[in-house]
């Protein structure tokens, strides 16, 4: 993948363009977790070797006061499973413009977007994801959880045979598995062709997390 031009939007963000040349690409937009920034995901999708893909990394709109790191945010939160109702819909609401934004201006191929999202980045891409389900060709979740208690009107119904990727670390300290395991019992029985791994790790992504989600992007992209 070779950097590209980033235009202006809603959100910061960088954007990765294939070797080759098409008319548009499959696309992958890569949501980060709490605390990191725009940039935190893009060598774990670049280690994977996608070919004929595009990445955008969009930056979350929170800063965060880290000390001597700049971090930032999608949302506030109360506790673990309970986001801030005001963050957490205007950081949804940016994203989704942000997304109809790089649609319109990047070489994306409508019909094969794939979220993906680690920790606080893989809520925002249910959040997304499960609002408007046909306009994504699925979603790869990384240590996060469905925000069932968001308020939000997710489309679960809608979801016959949608993709879904989730993985989780067994030791998760930070949003403790049985978060991965509930999503998945849910998303199974709203009828989504849901991939589940857990791995013997805590809050984190290890080398057999990308092997898996790379073998599962290959199946759901081509």
């Amino acid at each position: 993948m070779k950097q590209g031009k980033s235009i202006k939007t809603a959100l910061n963000h960088y954007v990765f363009f294939p070797e080759s040349s098409r008319d548009n690409y499959a696309t992958i937009v890569a949501l980060h977790g709490r605390g990191a920034n725009a940039q935190d995901l893009v060598p774990l999708i670049q280690a994977m070797s996608l070919e004929e893909v595009l990445l955008i990394a969009p930056q979350a709109p929170f800063e965060l006061n880290l000390g001597l790191v700049q971090g930032y945010a999608w949302y506030d939160m109360y506790e673990v499973g309970t986001p801030h109702p005001e963050t957490f819909k205007k950081g949804l609401g940016l994203l989704q413009h942000f997304i109809s934004e790089v649609k319109a201006a990047y070489p994306i191929d409508p019909n094969r977007i794939l979220l993906l999202g680690f920790s606080q980045g893989t809520i925002m891409s249910y959040a997304v994801g499960l609002l408007e389900p046909k306009d994504f060709r699925g979603i790869a979740a990384l240590s996060g959880y469905v925000p069932v208690n968001s308020g939000l009107p997710l489309r679960l119904q809608e979801l016959n045979d949608f993709p879904i990727f989730i993985s989780h670390g067994a030791y998760d300290d930070t949003i403790p598995v049985r978060f991965g395991r509930e999503s998945y019992e849910l998303l199974k029985k709203s009828g989504a062709d849901v991939v589940y791994h857990e791995y013997p790790m805590g809050h984190e992504v290890r080398e057999e997390t990308l092997i898996d989600l790379a073998a599962w992007m290959h199946r759901v992209l081509t």
